[in-house]
């Protein structure tokens, strides 16, 4: 069938996987989405119907008056296969079933007589069947490694009518007995049908593996798209509840907090909807924290050079008299890193994450050993705006605000609000530009294959980021 069947399939696949907690995570396949596979759907199903290999048969035949007549029919293959009927249905509460209806084959192909013991007779003979119908249902299992595997839970087919004519030589007594010859094609070929379409939904195998059950980030992170839940059939929606959490690669920690229950609004106008909770967000922060990659050293390179302020004790030297008496003349450098896991909360139309974290100033001696200077504790908050980048949640921060109180000082006591500006620039200027370098990169969304996202709406609701988008599968 189409990719993005095998995208239903795959995520429907992976609801024993885990227990019924929250999901962090939630997507919703629309009525449209299903539409859009049966289209592509089609193509290939009849393709695969085009594949159809009628054998050659032979038997005789009593025809008064002649007597018996022996006949065969070679050489039979198809012209022609449309169509013109299709539905892929949601089933409340059990899953999808897909039908064919009014389809037709056409073929064509060799005929041979020989009648009355010495007379031979050949020609040619076109076949049209008519009013072909197949209905089938998708199981879906998983495999050793936790991958769903597809079989054909059960299929009916059946051919309406079968109408062949004869061409050239003695046709006419090929006509005498069509109903017969028309009845045995109709059986060989309606018993074709069902194999081919569990040919077919194997064949979504190979593709499913593809799916992004584990998505690596970075050399830090990866998320886990395993389900929490069965997935929610209605007649409208199929509803995959998602865990959505991010994990440290090689150590799956949980961190100390629980995704909370939300719900996707009834939006059906985009193909696919997916929800991504604070959950998420904050697991993402958990994991960088406890890797310790939330933590950058700032060096005066990093700070533009059209800046008065630099990164030498002369300039905090203005502010703190002590460092320039200390240690003149010395370049700095600055260890800022969290010393909490950042807290992202999600309001309308807002994206806020506030960090709590500290500030070390060192001056750099002259054998690149660091003495300390002051430690300061720093709590921000940056509001963050997210988009969508190919098939990642990507985003940018911007500072809001930033209140510095002193922790520890090896210089005496000083104003620290007169560090403000200087600690302002910092950030602003080398701290947010390197964090939305990572941002810009963008973090995987569920996914499968070579899936492209089209028409993206992406809406900050209250506790999630909503995102509505067709799908298309280049190539399909």
């Amino acid at each position: 069938m189409t990719m993005f069947l095998y995208l239903w399939v795959a995520w429907v696949a992976l609801a024993h996987v885990t227990s019924g907690t929250n999901p962090g995570v939630k997507v919703k396949l629309t009525q449209k989405g299903l539409e859009y596979g049966r289209q592509l759907g089609m193509a290939a199903i009849q393709k695969k119907l085009s594949t159809i290999q009628v054998p050659d048969f032979s038997g005789q035949q009593r025809v008064s008056p002649i007597g018996k007549v022996k006949y065969s029919l070679t050489n039979i293959k198809i012209v022609d296969v449309g169509l013109p009927g299709s539905a892929v249905t949601l089933v409340p509460g059990t899953g999808v079933r897909l039908s064919i209806s009014n389809a037709f084959i056409k073929m064509n192909g060799n005929w041979r007589v020989k009648y009355l013991r010495i007379i031979k007779d050949s020609g040619s003979f076109e076949l049209s069947v008519n009013g072909l119908t197949i209905a089938s249902s998708i199981s879906v299992q998983s495999d050793e490694t936790g991958r769903p595997v597809v079989n054909t839970a059960g299929c009916s087919a059946a051919v309406s009518s079968a109408k062949i004519k004869f061409h050239g030589g003695a046709s006419w007594l090929y006509n005498l007995f069509s109903k017969f010859i028309e009845k045995a094609l109709r059986s060989s070929l309606q018993s074709k049908l069902c194999p081919l379409v569990t040919e077919a939904i194997s064949d979504l195998n190979p593709k499913l593996k593809t799916l992004n059950v584990l998505a690596p980030v970075d050399r830090y992170a990866e998320i886990e798209y395993s389900m929490v839940s069965a997935p929610s059939v209605s007649a409208a929606s199929i509803e995959l509840n998602l865990k959505g959490e991010f994990y440290n690669i090689g150590r799956h920690q949980e961190p100390p907090f629980s995704p909370v229950a939300f719900a996707l609004p009834p939006q059906l106008n985009s193909m696919l909807y997916i929800g991504i909770s604070a959950f998420t967000a904050n697991s993402a922060a958990f994991v960088y924290h406890s890797a310790s990659v939330l933590s950058l050293n700032v060096t005066d390179d990093m700070i533009p050079s059209s800046s008065p302020i630099r990164l030498n004790t002369r300039t905090f030297g203005a502010f703190i008299p002590q460092i320039s008496k200390s240690f003149p003349g010395l370049m700095m450098k600055l260890l800022v890193k969290t010393v909490k896991n950042p807290n992202v909360t999600f309001e309308p139309n807002n994206v806020t994450v506030g960090a709590r974290g500290t500030v070390t100033a060192f001056a750099i001696q002259p054998n690149a050993t660091l003495s300390p200077l002051f430690v300061l504790n720093m709590e921000s908050s940056v509001s963050a705006s997210v988009f969508v980048n190919g098939t990642k949640l990507a985003g940018a921060l911007t500072l809001n605000k930033m209140l510095l109180t002193l922790g520890t000082s090896y210089v005496g006591d000083f104003q620290v609000r007169s560090l403000d500006n200087v600690l302002n620039l910092v950030l602003r200027v080398a701290v947010l530009p390197r964090l939305n370098v990572q941002l810009a990169r963008g973090y995987p969304l569920p996914s499968l294959g070579k899936m492209a996202l089209r028409n993206v709406q992406l809406d900050v609701l209250q506790d999630y980021v909503l995102i509505g988008t067709d799908v298309e599968f280049p190539g399909e």
